[in-house]
C-alpha cells in the first residue's frame, strides 16, 4: 500500500504532495514502483495534529480520487469522518481506512451496506493527545480485544468477514516499547480471523532505535516491513514502495527459491 498524503503537515513528507496534481503524479509513480493499492489521506494524523473540517478534507482528496480511478489499483481513503466516507465512496474509493476504528457516530452506518473494504485500526486516545504517556496493563491483549470487538461490531451491522482488515495502530497511543512488542507478537495482537495491515514506515519507533530523523528512516522502515511480513502481515502501508518491494522479492527468493 503506497501512501499518498494530500496534507500540508504530514510528519514524514511535509507538504511535498499537497497539491492535487503533485499528489496524483506521486501516486502514479508509486503504482509504477509496485504498489498494489494506494492510501489517500487529506488529514494528518501525526501526534499533536489538529483536526481538519470535513469540507476541507474533501476539497483536498476528491480531485485526487477522481484522477486516479483509472490507475489500475484499488484506492483506499484514510479518514474517520462518516460524511467523508460517504463522499469518497461515491467518488470511486474502494476501501476506508479508519484510524478511529469506525467508532464515530454514524461511521458504521456510512460503510456497512457499501461493499467496500474496511480497515479497522486501534488507537488509544486521539491524535492531539495520544502520545501523552500512553499506558497499558498488557498491550497485546488490549489491542487484540479492541480489534476483536470492533470486528464483531462490523459483522453485527452486516459487514461480511472478507471486507474486514485489522491494523494494530503502530504509533497511535503507544510507546516504542509497546510498538515493538506488538510487532514481535503480531499474530497474537491481530488474531488469525482477518487480514492485517501494518503502518510502520518512517515512524518514531524507527527513529527510537536508529536515531534517524523521519527523512532518513528508509533502512529501518524496510527492516520493520520485513519483520511484519515474516509474522504474517498481509498489507504493508509504506512511503518507499520500490525499496520495500525489492526487499520483499529478495526475502521471497530466499524462502521460496528463484523461478527461472
Amino acid at each position: 500500500m503506497g501512501i499518498v498524503n494530500v496534507t500540508p503537515d504530514s510528519f514524514s513528507d511535509g507538504n511535498a504532495h499537497f497539491q492535487a496534481g503533485e499528489a496524483v503524479a506521486h501516486a502514479r509513480l508509486l503504482v509504477e514502483e509496485g504498489a498494489d493499492l494506494l492510501d489517500i489521506g487529506g488529514e494528518s494524523t501525526r501526534p499533536g495534529a489538529q483536526a481538519v473540517p470535513a469540507d476541507e478534507e474533501l476539497r483536498r482528496i476528491l480531485p485526487v480520487i477522481e484522477s486516479l480511478r483509472d490507475c489500475g489499483v484499488p484506492l483506499s481513503v484514510d479518514t474517520c469522518k462518516p460524511v467523508v466516507m460517504r463522499a469518497v465512496l461515491e467518488a470511486g474509493a474502494d476501501m476506508i481506512n479508519d484510524i478511529g476504528g469506525f467508532s464515530a457516530p454514524g461511521a458504521v452506518e456510512a460503510v456497512a451496506d457499501t461493499g467496500c473494504a474496511l480497515c479497522l485500526m486501534h488507537m488509544r486516545g486521539e491524535p492531539r493527545t495520544m502520545q501523552d504517556a500512553p499506558f497499558y496493563q498488557d498491550v497485546v491483549a488490549e489491542v487484540h480485544d479492541y480489534l476483536d470487538q470492533g470486528a464483531r461490531r462490523l459483522r453485527q451491522a452486516g459487514v461480511a468477514a472478507d471486507r474486514i482488515v485489522l491494523d494494530p495502530g503502530f504509533g497511535f497511543g503507544k510507546t516504542a516499547e509497546h510498538n515493538y512488542t506488538l510487532l514481535r507478537r503480531l499474530p497474537q495482537a491481530v488474531g488469525r480471523d482477518y487480514p492485517s495491515l501494518l503502518g510502520l514506515s518512517r515512524k518514531s519507533m524507527i527513529g527510537a532505535v536508529t536515531g534517524r530523523p523521519a527523512s532518513r528512516r528508509l533502512g529501518g522502515s524496510v527492516a520493520a516491513a520485513l519483520a511484519g511480513a515474516m509474522r504474517g502481515a498481509h498489507i504493508l502501508r509504506v512511503h518507499d514502495v520500490a525499496d520495500t518491494v525489492d526487499a520483499l522479492r529478495v526475502w521471497s527468493a530466499v524462502e521460496q527459491g528463484v523461478r527461472a
